[in-house]
């Protein structure tokens, strides 16, 4: 076959992404083609920096092309990646590409934790990553980002006054903890923790974002209309722990966002506290709250099954030092690696092939 850029196109689209089960070509992945002599160089751009099929494309990408081309040229791929969205230009956050939901049935199945490190996962691999602290009442993400002291700034633009995020760690924050002594109790009813979260979706200067996570308290509450009624919300991440209780509440956490008049997607259930696994024994796993819960329960409502995190000592001291575990080398590192490469997945996924959400009108 002679060599040309048609040509290598062609040979390109029997390519396909493993994940949206279409070929490179048409998805529009394969860009800048160069040809010079016996050198031929392109972009193969992914759907997110935190691809883990990265070099299963690249190589065959290198397989396709040398089945048509022969071994005689050198192939030049550069592996880039650009966020996608199924999101308008709104006036609400306007540059943000994905909002993600992350919500539990009840509390203390590590929700929090979850967040933080996926967060800061996700920042790791280069994606731009904002985290909002909806839990009004109990604000732990400046303490567990080490921020207690921060205070955001706040400057004027036009005739409105914006608040800057803290950033921490690769990663902008937004916390009513920032805003109200470390030591004070947050006592207020529904429509005022709802009003605060709309303020920090709307009045914060969140700029460019490929992922906007929203930690929200547990349960199903006013929090959780608020934030479907201000922004249309990607998907919803749900977490859960292996027993019988936990995911009782976490179906109800479940259900609510597959119900007809909220209709969000569900982009999977992580199973938390899966299995304790002692520091000097990392092949070990002692299963103390039963097994495999949070898989059966993504089983049952046939929605992906993100992955399980373990009970390990450094993840309950990084929480209280603020140095997010994810960041420590060992088992930890690798299970919020492995979480944020298949919570990008599922954005990418639910992008090609769902509509947008809309924003909820709920009336009374």
């Amino acid at each position: 076959m002679q060599l040309s850029k048609e040509a290598i196109l062609k040979t390109l689209s029997r390519v396909q992404d493993p994940d949206l089960k279409r070929d490179l070509v048409s998805l529009g992945m394969i860009q800048n083609i160069q040809i010079e002599d016996q050198k031929v160089s392109f972009k193969v751009v992914l759907t997110t920096p935190a691809c883990p099929l990265k070099e299963v494309i690249k190589d065959n990408c290198i397989e396709a092309l040398e089945e048509d081309f022969g071994k005689g040229f050198e192939w030049d791929l550069t592996m880039t990646s650009q966020v996608t969205t199924v999101r308008d230009a709104t006036p609400i956050l306007p540059q943000v590409k994905n909002i993600i939901a992350i919500a539990s049935g009840k509390g203390g199945v590590g929700k929090s934790t979850t967040s933080v490190n996926l967060a800061v996962a996700l920042a790791e691999t280069g994606a731009k990553v904002g985290l909002i602290d909806a839990d009004i009442s109990g604000p732990s993400i400046p303490t567990m980002f080490n921020v207690e002291a921060e205070q955001p700034a706040v400057k004027k633009v036009g005739e409105k006054n914006v608040i800057i995020p803290i950033n921490q760690y690769g990663v902008k924050l937004m916390s009513i903890g920032f805003l109200t002594p470390a030591e004070s109790a947050v006592v207020w009813r529904g429509p005022m923790a709802s009003s605060a979260l709309r303020q920090f979706i709307s009045d914060v200067d969140w700029g460019e974002l490929d992922y906007l996570l929203i930690d929200l308290p547990p349960g199903t509450s006013d929090i959780h209309l608020t934030m479907v009624q201000t922004v249309p919300v990607t998907g919803a991440v749900i977490v859960t722990t292996p027993q019988k209780v936990a995911l009782a509440d976490a179906t109800k956490g479940l259900s609510m966002f597959k119900q007809p008049q909220i209709n969000v997607p569900v982009l999977g259930v992580v199973e938390n506290m899966a299995y304790f696994t002692p520091e000097e024994l990392p092949d070990n796993k002692y299963y103390l709250f039963g097994k495999e819960g949070g898989k059966r329960l993504a089983e049952k409502y046939q929605v992906p099954f993100l992955g399980e995190i373990p009970i390990v000592q450094s993840i309950r001291e990084s929480g209280d030092t603020g140095y997010p575990a994810v960041l420590k080398n060992g088992v930890t590192q690798k299970a919020y690696t492995e979480l944020a490469e298949a919570v990008a997945r599922q954005v990418a996924i639910r992008n090609a092939s769902q509509q947008k959400t809309e924003i909820v009108e709920i009336k009374a």
